[in-house]
């Protein structure tokens, strides 16, 4: 067997994932309780992934208030009670050896839930969207609360990583985004200003979780006067600076625009970001061939593959990338005779 960066272990602080595929976060919609708690649909979705040798599973954007939903079908960790069915799909994840992570987020001006929406500035996402209030500095300190007491329910669920979402046009990306960021404190105005509110974020998340810490960014709006890969390589390295281990580096989804998608398209944003700011990258974005996955890491224009799409159509595609790779693979005892020659 060849030795292949995909199949090698990776380790980030005290957690070691057995290879390099993650399952990138997917919104599923499937929450039909409309109360945030896990449905059967999930149990199945995501341990079918666990028993597929995904190294790492990390759950769909996961709401830290109830109206930072992107709908009324999203998952949440807003109340203790969610805690218990997460901490009951951890465990399951994890007994056919995958690592657990959960996606923090906040829609902001992108949720669709009922009653008012928040932003950083009263601009709605399109002309068909509604305009949504903006944060008072008390509610932006009630929101960082929201994110601290999320981060710490995830750790009371046993989860092994947390990401923060701040990509995809949602509250933290608008934060900092010049195009939907127009504030005159302390939140606007300049490229730090704009980055503060992610700084307080990680700094509250901090303060109750010591394991790895992702943050998932989108590196270019894609319009005029929007921010670009060359201000998120600035913000990479703030980010490194508060305690952020890796940036999963995603783009677009702030402004509606048209992007030239192709596989791995977001993958040079992915390069850049690890060799300027000398942090840890996640590459995301039409990655479907395991060649195209082994060709971004030994190249070194990534650490970790997120698989998406992919992974709805096919839960056990690191086997066949072990296949076409040539490589080694464990499987569960009940699996194994599938995979004899």
């Amino acid at each position: 067997m060849k030795d292949r960066l995909l199949f090698s272990p990776f380790t980030i602080k005290d957690v070691t994932l057995k290879n390099r595929i993650v399952m990138s976060p997917m919104c599923m919609y499937s929450a039909a309780n409309k109360k945030g708690f896990l449905e059967d649909f999930h149990f199945t979705h995501y341990i079918s992934r666990a028993v597929g040798q995904v190294g790492l599973i990390i759950l769909e954007a996961t709401a830290v208030t109830p109206e930072g939903r992107i709908s009324e079908l999203d998952l949440g960790i807003w109340e203790d009670d969610h805690i218990i069915k997460l901490a009951e799909l951890v465990q399951q994840i994890k007994s056919y050896g995958a690592k657990t992570g959960i996606q923090l987020a906040h829609a902001g001006r992108k949720s669709n839930v009922s009653g008012d929406i928040f932003a950083p500035s009263s601009i709605p996402f399109d002309q068909n969207s509604r305009t949504p209030k903006e944060l008072t500095k008390e509610q932006i300190k009630e929101t960082v609360e929201k994110f601290q007491l999320g981060a710490k329910r995830a750790k009371d669920a046993g989860f092994d990583i947390i990401e923060i979402h701040a990509a995809h046009g949602y509250l933290i990306n608008e934060f900092l985004s010049p195009l939907s960021n127009k504030r005159n404190d302390e939140y606007g105005g300049s490229l730090e200003n704009r980055y503060r509110f992610l700084k307080e974020v990680i700094q509250a998340v901090r303060k109750v979780w010591e394991g790895p810490l992702f943050v998932r960014v989108s590196a270019s709006d894609y319009v005029e006067g929007g921010s670009t890969i060359n201000d998120y390589v600035q913000i990479a390295k703030w980010l490194k600076e508060d305690g952020v281990d890796l940036i999963d580096v995603s783009s677009g989804g702030l402004v509606p625009t048209n992007i030239d998608v192709y596989p791995g398209y977001q993958v040079p944003f992915s390069e850049k970001i690890r060799q300027e700011a000398n942090i840890k990258t996640g590459a995301v974005g039409l990655i479907t061939s395991p060649l195209q996955a082994e060709e971004i890491l030994k190249n070194n224009r990534a650490d970790l593959i997120f698989v998406a799409r992919e992974l709805l159509r096919n839960p056990y595609w690191p086997y066949h990338a072990a296949n076409e790779l040539n490589a080694k693979i464990e499987s569960p005892t009940q699996y194994e005779r599938g995979w004899r020659v």
